[in-house]
Protein backbone atom coordinates (compact mmCIF):
# COMPACT_ATOMS: atom_id res chain seq x y z
CA UNK A 1 0.00 0.00 0.00
CA UNK A 2 1.26 3.45 -0.91
CA UNK A 3 0.46 6.47 1.23
CA UNK A 4 -1.30 9.47 -0.25
CA UNK A 5 0.90 12.53 -0.65
CA UNK A 6 -0.44 14.33 2.41
CA UNK A 7 0.02 11.31 4.67
CA UNK A 8 3.46 10.65 3.27
CA UNK A 9 4.46 14.22 4.06
CA UNK A 10 3.01 13.91 7.57
CA UNK A 11 4.97 10.69 8.18
CA UNK A 12 8.17 12.41 7.05
CA UNK A 13 7.44 15.28 9.42
CA UNK A 14 7.11 12.82 12.29
CA UNK A 15 10.35 11.19 11.20
CA UNK A 16 8.97 7.68 10.76
CA UNK A 17 8.94 5.62 7.57
CA UNK A 18 6.02 3.19 7.85
CA UNK A 19 6.70 -0.39 6.79
CA UNK A 20 2.95 -0.93 7.11
CA UNK A 21 1.39 2.32 5.86
CA UNK A 22 -2.12 0.97 6.37
CA UNK A 23 -1.56 1.49 10.09
CA UNK A 24 -1.19 5.23 9.59
CA UNK A 25 -4.26 5.35 7.37
CA UNK A 26 -6.29 3.67 10.09
CA UNK A 27 -4.83 5.94 12.76
CA UNK A 28 -6.08 9.10 11.03
CA UNK A 29 -9.56 7.71 10.26
CA UNK A 30 -12.22 9.07 12.61
CA UNK A 31 -15.29 7.00 13.41
CA UNK A 32 -17.40 9.37 11.29
CA UNK A 33 -15.53 8.04 8.23
CA UNK A 34 -15.53 4.35 9.13
CA UNK A 35 -17.18 1.97 6.68
CA UNK A 36 -17.44 -1.76 6.17
CA UNK A 37 -14.14 -1.54 4.32
CA UNK A 38 -12.41 1.10 6.44
CA UNK A 39 -11.68 0.69 10.17
CA UNK A 40 -11.62 3.73 12.44
CA UNK A 41 -8.88 4.63 14.91
CA UNK A 42 -10.62 3.82 18.20
CA UNK A 43 -8.77 0.58 18.93
CA UNK A 44 -5.46 2.19 18.06
CA UNK A 45 -6.29 5.12 20.32
CA UNK A 46 -6.76 2.68 23.22
CA UNK A 47 -3.32 1.19 22.68
CA UNK A 48 -1.60 4.48 21.92
CA UNK A 49 -2.84 5.99 25.16
CA UNK A 50 -1.08 3.23 27.12
CA UNK A 51 2.13 3.50 25.09
CA UNK A 52 2.21 7.27 25.57
CA UNK A 53 1.64 6.89 29.30
CA UNK A 54 4.62 4.54 29.64
CA UNK A 55 6.99 6.66 27.57
CA UNK A 56 6.10 9.91 29.35
CA UNK A 57 6.23 8.34 32.81
CA UNK A 58 9.64 6.89 32.03
CA UNK A 59 10.90 10.20 30.62
CA UNK A 60 9.92 12.37 33.59
CA UNK A 61 11.06 9.72 36.08
CA UNK A 62 14.53 9.73 34.50
CA UNK A 63 14.67 13.51 34.00
CA UNK A 64 14.32 14.45 37.69
CA UNK A 65 15.62 11.84 40.17
CA UNK A 66 14.81 14.15 43.09
CA UNK A 67 11.12 14.69 42.29
CA UNK A 68 8.62 13.22 44.73
CA UNK A 69 5.81 10.95 43.54
CA UNK A 70 3.25 13.75 43.87
CA UNK A 71 5.33 16.11 41.73
CA UNK A 72 5.82 13.46 39.07
CA UNK A 73 2.09 12.74 39.03
CA UNK A 74 1.22 16.38 38.34
CA UNK A 75 3.75 16.62 35.51
CA UNK A 76 2.62 13.29 34.07
CA UNK A 77 -1.05 14.30 34.07
CA UNK A 78 -0.19 17.56 32.32
CA UNK A 79 1.88 15.84 29.63
CA UNK A 80 -0.60 13.07 28.74
CA UNK A 81 -3.90 14.95 29.12
CA UNK A 82 -6.08 15.30 26.05
CA UNK A 83 -5.45 19.04 25.78
CA UNK A 84 -1.68 18.55 25.55
CA UNK A 85 -2.06 15.75 23.01
CA UNK A 86 -4.27 18.02 20.93
CA UNK A 87 -1.77 20.88 21.14
CA UNK A 88 0.99 18.56 19.91
CA UNK A 89 -1.30 17.33 17.13
CA UNK A 90 -1.96 20.91 15.99
CA UNK A 91 1.73 21.77 15.98
CA UNK A 92 2.55 18.81 13.76
CA UNK A 93 -0.37 19.29 11.37
CA UNK A 94 -2.33 16.16 12.24
CA UNK A 95 -5.68 17.89 11.80
CA UNK A 96 -4.92 18.56 8.15
CA UNK A 97 -4.62 14.85 7.30
CA UNK A 98 -7.52 13.49 9.37
CA UNK A 99 -10.17 11.51 7.54
CA UNK A 100 -13.47 12.71 8.99
CA UNK A 101 -17.09 12.64 7.89
CA UNK A 102 -18.96 15.57 6.41
CA UNK A 103 -20.91 16.35 9.60
CA UNK A 104 -17.73 16.48 11.66
CA UNK A 105 -16.07 18.55 8.98
CA UNK A 106 -18.84 21.13 9.18
CA UNK A 107 -18.66 21.31 12.97
CA UNK A 108 -14.91 21.96 12.98
CA UNK A 109 -13.80 18.40 13.69
CA UNK A 110 -10.24 19.03 12.49
CA UNK A 111 -9.82 21.49 15.36
CA UNK A 112 -11.62 19.64 18.17
CA UNK A 113 -9.45 18.77 21.13
CA UNK A 114 -10.96 15.33 21.70
CA UNK A 115 -10.66 14.25 18.05
CA UNK A 116 -7.10 15.55 17.69
CA UNK A 117 -5.96 14.04 21.00
CA UNK A 118 -7.45 10.65 20.19
CA UNK A 119 -5.97 10.68 16.69
CA UNK A 120 -2.50 11.48 17.98
CA UNK A 121 -2.70 8.56 20.40
CA UNK A 122 -3.77 6.36 17.48
CA UNK A 123 -0.76 7.52 15.46
CA UNK A 124 1.45 6.63 18.41
CA UNK A 125 -0.03 3.13 18.43
CA UNK A 126 0.50 2.84 14.69
CA UNK A 127 4.19 3.63 15.05
CA UNK A 128 4.50 1.21 17.97
CA UNK A 129 2.89 -1.63 16.01
CA UNK A 130 4.94 -0.77 12.92
CA UNK A 131 8.39 -0.54 14.52
CA UNK A 132 8.33 -1.18 18.27
CA UNK A 133 8.85 0.72 21.51
CA UNK A 134 12.22 2.31 20.79
CA UNK A 135 10.96 3.83 17.54
CA UNK A 136 7.80 5.25 19.06
CA UNK A 137 9.69 6.54 22.09
CA UNK A 138 11.98 8.53 19.81
CA UNK A 139 9.01 10.07 18.00
CA UNK A 140 7.14 10.93 21.21
CA UNK A 141 10.15 12.58 22.82
CA UNK A 142 10.80 14.57 19.66
CA UNK A 143 7.28 15.84 19.10
CA UNK A 144 6.61 16.57 22.77
CA UNK A 145 9.85 18.55 22.70
CA UNK A 146 10.47 21.03 25.49
CA UNK A 147 7.15 20.24 27.18
CA UNK A 148 8.87 17.42 29.06
CA UNK A 149 11.65 19.61 30.44
CA UNK A 150 9.27 22.47 31.30
CA UNK A 151 6.48 20.32 32.75
CA UNK A 152 7.42 21.29 36.31
CA UNK A 153 6.43 24.90 35.65
CA UNK A 154 3.75 24.40 32.99
CA UNK A 155 1.73 21.61 34.56
CA UNK A 156 -1.14 23.63 36.03
CA UNK A 157 -4.32 23.40 33.97
CA UNK A 158 -5.69 26.63 32.52
CA UNK A 159 -8.66 26.92 34.90
CA UNK A 160 -6.40 26.55 37.94
CA UNK A 161 -3.88 29.01 36.54
CA UNK A 162 -6.59 31.58 35.78
CA UNK A 163 -8.10 31.22 39.25
CA UNK A 164 -4.69 31.73 40.86
CA UNK A 165 -4.08 34.76 38.61
CA UNK A 166 -7.35 36.28 39.81
CA UNK A 167 -6.73 35.50 43.48
CA UNK A 168 -3.27 37.05 43.32
CA UNK A 169 -4.93 40.31 42.28
CA UNK A 170 -7.66 40.18 44.88
CA UNK A 171 -10.54 39.54 42.51
CA UNK A 172 -13.14 36.80 42.48
CA UNK A 173 -12.54 33.54 40.58
CA UNK A 174 -13.76 33.58 36.96
CA UNK A 175 -17.27 32.48 36.06
CA UNK A 176 -17.96 30.04 33.24
CA UNK A 177 -21.17 30.39 31.25
CA UNK A 178 -22.52 28.08 28.58
CA UNK A 179 -23.33 30.33 25.62
CA UNK A 180 -24.57 27.64 23.27
CA UNK A 181 -24.68 23.91 22.63
CA UNK A 182 -24.76 22.46 19.14
CA UNK A 183 -24.36 19.11 17.44
CA UNK A 184 -25.65 15.61 18.16
CA UNK A 185 -26.48 14.46 21.69
CA UNK A 186 -23.63 11.96 21.73
CA UNK A 187 -21.02 14.62 20.87
CA UNK A 188 -22.33 18.13 21.63
CA UNK A 189 -20.09 21.12 21.00
CA UNK A 190 -20.22 23.70 23.78
CA UNK A 191 -19.44 27.40 23.43
CA UNK A 192 -18.25 28.59 26.84
CA UNK A 193 -17.45 32.07 28.08
CA UNK A 194 -14.95 32.66 30.88
CA UNK A 195 -15.44 36.06 32.53
CA UNK A 196 -13.70 37.95 35.34
CA UNK A 197 -15.54 40.39 37.60
CA UNK A 198 -13.39 43.15 36.10
CA UNK A 199 -15.09 42.59 32.75
CA UNK A 200 -12.45 40.75 30.75
CA UNK A 201 -13.89 37.72 28.97
CA UNK A 202 -13.06 35.15 26.34
CA UNK A 203 -14.97 32.39 24.59
CA UNK A 204 -14.02 29.00 23.21
CA UNK A 205 -15.82 25.92 21.92
CA UNK A 206 -15.03 22.24 22.25
CA UNK A 207 -16.43 18.92 23.32
CA UNK A 208 -16.90 17.82 26.05
CA UNK A 209 -17.84 20.82 28.18
CA UNK A 210 -14.81 20.39 30.44
CA UNK A 211 -12.46 20.96 27.52
CA UNK A 212 -14.43 23.99 26.35
CA UNK A 213 -14.06 25.54 29.81
CA UNK A 214 -10.32 24.84 29.76
CA UNK A 215 -10.01 26.40 26.31
CA UNK A 216 -11.95 29.50 27.40
CA UNK A 217 -9.75 29.83 30.47
CA UNK A 218 -6.63 29.53 28.34
CA UNK A 219 -7.92 32.19 25.94
CA UNK A 220 -8.70 34.55 28.81
CA UNK A 221 -5.30 33.94 30.40
CA UNK A 222 -3.61 34.91 27.16
CA UNK A 223 -5.78 38.02 26.99
CA UNK A 224 -5.07 39.31 30.50
CA UNK A 225 -1.45 38.23 30.84
CA UNK A 226 0.24 38.66 27.47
Amino acid sequence: MKLAADLNAFARTLGHDFAKPELLVRAVTHSSMATAHRDDNQRLEFLGDRVLNLVIADAIFAADPSAAEGELAVRYNYLVRKETCADVAREWGLGEVLKIGRSEMKSGGRRKTAILGDALEAVIAAIYLDAGLDAVRAVILRIWGERISTAATESKDAKTALQEWAQARGIQPPKYTEISREGPDHAPVFLIEARLETGEAAQASDTPKRLAEQAAAEALLQKVSP
